[in-house]
């Protein structure tokens, strides 16, 4: 799916990252596989961060480099339901094989949001993206550029798209 107009904004400091992804949150939706690109320090486990606090997340937020996952419960949309929220690191990977080898298929479903760094590790392995999401140096914070690739993911990004005007 093309996209023609992507999601862009300038993030100063930390807390603005924190607060773009405790809106990012409220457009999100079960079953979405999110791509987050960046260098090291870029901010993607600031934003991952952010969006857990957007689903009222108060505990621990980590990276996940070493454990290459970190699981989420959190409460879904509907009463007595649950959203399993996994954020991946697949930074230490050397071989796209290790994803298969990792048994990470079965979390990617109808009830979760998977967010994912370093996706290109596992290229050819991982599920098509709904949304990718750029983390770039500029000035003296970052840009974020939030790309649809999805008609999911295009629904959630005019979501947000209006929620920000």
């Amino acid at each position: 799916m093309a996209n023609d107009t992507a999601f862009s904004a300038f993030l100063s400091d930390e807390n603005a990252t924190i607060e773009l992804g405790h809106r990012l949150a409220h457009a999100l939706q079960p079953g979405m596989v999110v791509f987050l690109e960046g260098d090291l320090g870029a901010g993607k486990t600031t934003l991952t961060r952010g969006i857990l606090r957007g689903f009222n997340f108060t505990g621990r937020v980590k990276s996940p480099t070493y454990t290459l996952v970190e699981p989420y419960t959190l409460l879904g949309l509907e009463a007595n339901s649950k959203l399993y929220f996994y954020h991946f690191d697949l930074y230490r990977f050397n071989d796209p094989s290790e994803w298969e080898d990792a048994g990470f298929r079965d979390y990617f479903n109808s009830e979760s949001i998977c967010l994912i760094e370093w996706a290109d590790k596992a290229s050819g392995q991982l599920p098509s993206p709904d949304w990718i999401i750029q983390l770039q140096p500029e000035s003296t914070g970052r840009r974020i550029l939030l790309s649809a690739t999805s008609e999911l993911g295009q629904t959630c990004q005019n979501a947000l798209t209006l929620a920000a005007n």
